[in-house]
């Protein structure tokens, strides 16, 4: 019997039909028609861009199983998709091979794939009018999610008068750079949704430096580059996520250099993200950077003490969560990395609590925080705590270990114990000793004292968290 294309498809619906349950079936694989079967290759058709991207993300393996069993394992599967060609209101197809929607599952929004199709536009929703597009924007981030402290408040704030008046401010282009997990992304986005709360009629567009380059490449195999350009040259608020993964995309720098005079030069307002400052983006033209330096670039810091409690607790609330006061202490004191990491320690808690069915408590917490907290790569001494105390202080070494009561010696001390006790394997006998000769019964008194001034000292706190990060970055 001879093979068809319909036959072909036919025994792989069969095959399909006892895997997949009748309305996933009904929904994705009856709509599909078999078109054309060339030698090992079947040309599928498929209603829609969307359609395309929806099997790709949850059936491309078992279509490729089943296919390679009725063609044998040099199948290939191929997409015919209908869309939508525009203003002059008639249909168009594209074909497609299979496999291609791999690259973009990335967990990120996913932007529309571009081969050899007769939509200019990369980003716009079929059937819509021209520039109704999809900013592409997590609508979970904005500036109210996104908590203010010292490691972010300038960034923040010109993020906000960005929103307010884009284009029209001294922030044009606005350079956002600081280390993983610091909130970038999140305060990138909270800019654009701001913008279209704000301005409703701007054209916002978010892409990563990743899928700008993927799609200029596209472009570029189809002849297509100045459709690209030109269509990037009609956004007003232009937000770009990781500009230093443009330094191995020279093209792409092209493109985009033409596409930053064009729209700095209309008065539309660009943002970009990078993991340092322009100044040290190697592999970037220099005729880009300076531009880069044309605006502000903000830096984001390290969360400190407060403004982790402040994300926690923030987190906990818009969760409907509730936790010990100590608990919540205890992982921002902890967890002093990025945001990242304190919001994956707050959900392992709540999993960990969950699966073993257990009220959180501190001894829960230091459980599961062993996964987050990297064990030392060199052992701190008491004699190098106490050194640090001292310098910092401005403590002469000796009247660390006299008797004496003077209230600025003896918050020196304790918190040398303290450190001490939390740093070292020393017992709490040996700690003693190395202040000339206490007993172990003053070394607990005094970590229960800076404990205590902690939580009632905001001044004592921040200087505890500080010998704290001191100590740690020796460990390191």
């Amino acid at each position: 019997m001879t093979k068809t294309a319909e036959s072909i498809w036919s025994n792989c619906l069969k095959i399909i039909k006892d895997i997949v349950d009748w309305q996933p079936y009904k929904t994705w694989f009856e709509p599909i028609k078999a078109v054309e079967l060339k030698g090992n290759v079947l040309l599928i058709q498929v209603p829609s861009q969307f359609f395309f991207e929806y099997l790709e993300e949850h059936y491309v393996t078992l279509l490729a199983k089943t296919l390679k069993r009725e063609l044998g394992k040099e199948a290939r599967l191929e997409y015919r998709i209908m869309v939508d060609s525009g203003s002059n209101g008639h249909n168009g197809t594209m074909d497609v091979p299979a496999g291609n929607m791999k690259m973009y599952n990335n967990n990120e929004m996913d932007f529309p794939l571009i081969i050899n199709s007769p939509v200019k536009n990369p980003f716009v929703i079929p059937g819509l009018k021209k520039m109704q597009i999809d900013p592409q924007l997590n609508a979970t981030y904005t500036f109210d999610s996104f908590i203010e402290g010292d490691c972010n408040r300038v960034a923040r704030r010109a993020g906000k008068t960005v929103a307010e008046k884009p284009g029209a401010n001294s922030f044009n282009p606005l350079v956002i750079y600081g280390g993983v997990g610091l909130g970038k992304t999140h305060l990138a986005q909270a800019i654009g949704n701001e913008v279209k709360r704000l301005h409703p009629n701007k054209v916002v567009l978010y892409v990563s430096s990743e899928k700008f380059i993927n799609q200029f490449q596209d472009h570029s195999r189809n002849n297509a580059i100045n459709d690209f350009i030109h269509f990037y040259q009609l956004i007003d608020v232009l937000i770009i996520d990781d500009v230093q993964f443009f330094s191995r995309a020279e093209r792409s720098q092209d493109a985009f250099f033409a596409i930053f005079n064009h729209l700095h030069q209309s008065g539309k307002q660009l943002v970009l993200t990078s993991d340092k400052p322009p100044k040290d983006l190697d592999g970037m033209q220099e005729r880009l950077l300076s531009r880069f330096r044309w605006g502000l670039s903000a830096d984001l810091q390290i969360p400190d003490y407060e403004t982790r409690i402040e994300i926690l607790e923030r987190k906990m609330k818009n969760d409907g969560l509730d936790m010990p006061k100590e608990v919540v202490k205890y992982v921002a004191y902890n967890i002093s990395t990025n945001v990242r990491e304190l919001e994956g320690a707050l959900i392992s808690l709540l999993a960990q609590s969950s699966l073993n069915k257990r009220e959180i408590d501190l001894e829960l917490a230091k459980k599961v925080l062993r996964n987050f907290v990297k064990t030392s790569s060199k052992e701190i001494t008491i004699d190098a705590i106490q050194k640090m105390v001292c310098e910092y202080f401005d403590v002469p070494y000796d009247k660390l270990l006299q008797k004496t009561r003077k209230r600025e010696i003896v918050q020196a001390r304790q918190i040398t114990m303290y450190l001490a006790k939390a740093f070292t394997k020393n017992s709490l006998k040996t700690i003693g000793e190395h202040f000339g000769g206490r007993d172990h019964t003053t070394v607990i008194h005094s970590c229960q004292t800076v404990k205590d001034l902690m939580d009632t000292d905001s001044l004592f706190r921040e200087n505890v968290m500080e010998l704290t990060q001191k100590v740690q970055l020796a460990a390191m």
